[in-house]
């Protein structure tokens, strides 16, 4: 018998020169192909034989010889700077040999061409510290990020300029880009290995593919960071799915995922033949968001799939191998819908928020082991940060904002808050309403958190991540003073949402059934909100009266030590709390999040004091310290689900609007369904049963082509219905199959109910749409919930029953 035996590395290396050849000569035939002031060359093209660290077509090449990079993500920006030695012991302590770092350009260029390296912002002692600790550096410097930090690492002032276009060759952008890039260089290319340093790894931008394709945007890049003297690999990272949109030639690529690590390194494998495969970001948990369960990750499958990519050889940076937390008010935000991301970023991370070892630190230290390189030896784990309790205590002074308020700008609209010159915190807008029947007044949009006063009178909240901008407006017999306190609560770090302007959005109108009238003529107060405490006169609590509106609350406590502890916050409601003038972040009592880190570094010896802001009156102005956080909390779970069922919905017979019906495969991959051109604005897709036999459906995500077979822009998509999702006890909202993130699903009810199959989602197009086929991303982690037969759906108008 004869025996063919088939190289499958070779065969994915011609066809893909094949490709790359075929496209070239399509750029020069075309008059298109422009080449770079930098030279282009494979990334895998001999490299300077002196360097100490290559990529070769097989390996990573350290001092000559194979290298596996085993890494961990955590930010510097995220730990307080005298505990940066400790968090880099406990990384080295696990098992690792590098660890993976962001740089935010807000950060450090808080103010246009003022930057800051200095303090908590020294980037340069992080990477001279993990040196010491012997640990390598993979940057990751931007000029976007995304971390759920706010604005992705933008800073908000490139939001002034009214025309600009993120994440584009957008001029401005560019130029302002390629500014910070330079002095990202000045600051760190000295400390790059080929100059003696611990940085072996440079990423260009970041996850590009699930936001654009414009190959020449990150070119430019690329040449900006060889300008600033970048001499190291450059890589580009990205999803999975996103790989295709996202590949370069001469960069190295490497793919971000949270399980099944053979179908990421599948995907890897189709794009780039050759080279050492790598997984740039490894999930153990996910992030948490204000309104949705706390978020965890299984040992025993994070150890399983570490362990199998260590035995094929291949690196990975486990993202997060320590949290931490997002101080200040630095916490970004998702979109669509509106997610705002708590302060805690403990993501379920082998070391927790405070820097401690938790089980799954030592389930993963145990596996490393086991991997050593040939004389390397783990070093002992190091002592934990001790904690402390905070006996509970008042705090005895307030300062209402309101008459404190600040002189207004004036202007016949509504300004956003960047238009004020204002970053961060609140504003105040004010404007009179005439003597009049019941009203409704309805603003274009609300950014983000907004109070509503007729004269000094509390009539209601508009909440972003309900997507409210109304409010009923009673008979007035006088003219009044209307005022909105809007809070920012974040600006949108990831997605095609992240011009994220504060404030008011767009014009404003009082409609009653005679009459829809344009409010004008209003007064802007800027509330400035970050690090140190606000300056407000205070008066002693007892002779404030009874508060209902924004204040802050001041008081004090003695600590016998500066030990850590976590600040209980359940007594206040929605704000944010400063000790020491140091601002721990924000706090809200929805949850899940209850609790605020207190690193003891930022207390005195006797006497501390606390500021606490919170835009609607406390159940009492008390509060403690605990040794122990409280991550999974969620109080209003009901108030603030996306209620995509209402009272008396059912999806009823919509035969006539069937377009498709079929069966998937059993795997994790997309599966993809073409059929006639069909026309229609509301889509239905129907799940019938799943391969497990159980009543749950499960998603990560959808996508739709067009008549031309290209894939659909989502950003107009919203869900109306859906007959059953998992708010509870895990982030199961069906938003998340097109929320790009393949890690979240949409989950069918499990905990308190499990309604059987079917199981329909109905998604509002926003427009008429043609379509011609429909692809659909099982989950990615386990069988539970795929969907095996289904129908789909496409009408017109909306469908019966609902």
């Amino acid at each position: 018998m004869l025996s063919i035996v088939v190289n499958v590395h070779v065969f994915y290396q011609i066809n893909f020169m094949k490709k790359q050849l075929i496209g070239l000569l399509f750029l020069i035939l075309s008059g298109s192909y422009v080449p770079s002031a930098f030279a282009q060359q494979d990334a895998f093209a001999p490299q300077n034989a002196d360097a100490p660290f290559k990529i070769s077509t097989e390996s990573f090449i350290l001092n000559g010889k194979p290298y596996v990079i085993r890494c961990g993500e955590l930010h510097f920006a995220r730990i307080p700077k005298a505990y940066w030695r400790q968090r880099l012991k406990m990384v080295k302590a696990v098992g690792l040999n590098t660890v993976c770092a962001y740089l935010f350009w807000n950060f450090h260029e808080t103010t246009p061409g003022k930057f800051n390296w200095e303090g908590q912002a020294d980037a340069a002692e992080f990477c001279k510290i993990a040196q010491e600790e012997g640990l390598y550096v993979i940057l990751r410097p931007g000029p976007y990020s995304c971390a759920e930090w706010e604005f992705g690492g933008f800073p908000w002032w490139l939001l002034q300029k009214k025309d600009i276009k993120l994440r584009t060759q957008d001029p401005y952008y560019l130029a302002r880009s390629r500014q910070y890039i330079k002095e990202v260089g000045r600051v760190l290319s000295p400390l790059q290995i080929t100059h003696g340093g611990p940085i072996l790894m440079v990423q260009v931008e970041n996850e590009y593919g699930s936001y654009g394709n414009d190959k020449a945007y990150l070119l430019k890049l690329r040449d900006y960071l060889k300008e600033a003297k970048f001499d190291v690999p450059l890589f580009t990272c990205d999803g999975v799915v996103q790989l295709k949109e996202d590949v370069q030639k001469d960069l190295f690529a490497v793919v971000n995922f949270g399980s099944n690590p053979e179908a990421g390194f599948k995907a890897l494998r189709e794009v780039q033949p050759q080279g050492p495969l790598m997984c740039g970001e490894y999930y153990p948990g996910w992030f948490d968001s204000w309104g949705n369960p706390h978020h965890t990750g299984p040992s025993d499958r994070m150890v399983k799939e570490l362990n199998w990519m260590l035995e094929q050889k291949a690196s990975f940076s486990i993202y997060m191998i320590h949290g931490g937390t997002t101080f200040g008010l630095w916490a970004g935000a998702n979109c669509q819908p509106y997610l705002p991301e708590t302060s805690s970023y403990d993501y379920d991370a082998p070391i927790s928020e405070n820097g401690s070892a938790n089980p799954k630190f030592y389930a993963l230290r145990d596996m490393l082991k086991k991997h050593l390189q040939p004389g390397e030896v783990l070093p002992d784990v190091p002592a934990a940060i001790p904690v402390q309790k905070i006996a509970p205590f008042n705090l005895t002074m307030v300062a209402p904002i309101l008459p404190q308020l600040a002189k207004p700008i004036i202007s016949d609209t509504t300004l956003f808050m960047e238009d004020l010159g204002q970053g961060y915190g609140m504003m105040a807008y004010e404007t009179t309403l005439a003597a009049g029947a019941k009203s409704t007044i309805d603003f274009t949009g609300v950014h983000d958190y907004a109070e509503v006063f007729l004269d000094q009178k509390l009539i209601g909240v508009l909440n972003r991540m309900k997507n409210e901008h109304s409010i009923a407006i009673p008979a007035l017999s006088k003219n009044t003073r209307l005022r909105i306190v809007v809070e920012a609560m974040g600006r949108v770090n990831y997605g095609d949402y992240m011009h994220d302007r504060k404030g008011l959005q767009g014009e404003a109108f009082r409609i009653t059934n005679a009459s829809k009238l344009q409010l004008k003529g209003w007064k802007h107060y800027s509330i400035p909100l970050g690090e140190g405490n606000p300056a407000f006169k205070y008066q002693n609590i007892g002779t404030a009266g009874e508060l209902n509106e924004p204040a802050f609350y001041k008081g004090s406590f003695t600590a016998k030590n500066n030990n850590d502890f976590y600040l209980d916050m359940r007594w206040f409601k929605k704000g944010v709390v400063w000790i020491n003038g140091h601002c721990l972040g924000r706090y809200w009592n929805i949850g899940p999040t209850q609790t605020m880190y207190v690193p003891g570094v930022w207390l005195n010896a006797g006497k501390n004091e606390v500021v606490v802001l919170d835009l609607h009156r406390p159940v009492a102005p008390r509060l403690q310290g605990l040794e122990n956080p409280i991550l999974d909390s969620l109080t209003q779970v009901k108030a603030l689900s996306s209620n995509h069922r209402k009272a008396g919905q059912q999806f009823g017979n919509n035969s006539a609007s069937l377009i498709y019906s079929g069966t998937m495969e059993n795997s994790a991959k997309w599966q993809n369904f073409s059929f006639p051109v069909k026309s229609g604005r509301y889509l239905a897709l129907e799940a019938l049963n799943n391969f497990a036999d159980n009543p749950f459906t499960a998603v990560a995500e959808l996508e739709l082509l067009d008549a031309n077979g290209k894939q659909i822009p989502r950003n107009l998509w919203k869900v109306v219905y859906v007959d059953s999702e998992e708010l509870n006890s895990e982030d199961g909202k069906s938003e998340n199959v097109f929320d790009l993130q393949y890690t979240s699903i949409w989950h069918s009810q499990w905990k308190d109910n499990s309604p059987k199959h079917p199981h329909q989602l109905v998604i509002d197009l926003g427009v008429q749409t043609s379509i011609s086929g429909v692809k659909v991303l099982p989950r990615q982690d386990m069988e539970t919930g795929r969907i095996k037969d289904f129908k789909l759906y496409l009408s017109g108008k909306p469908f019966k029953g609902l």
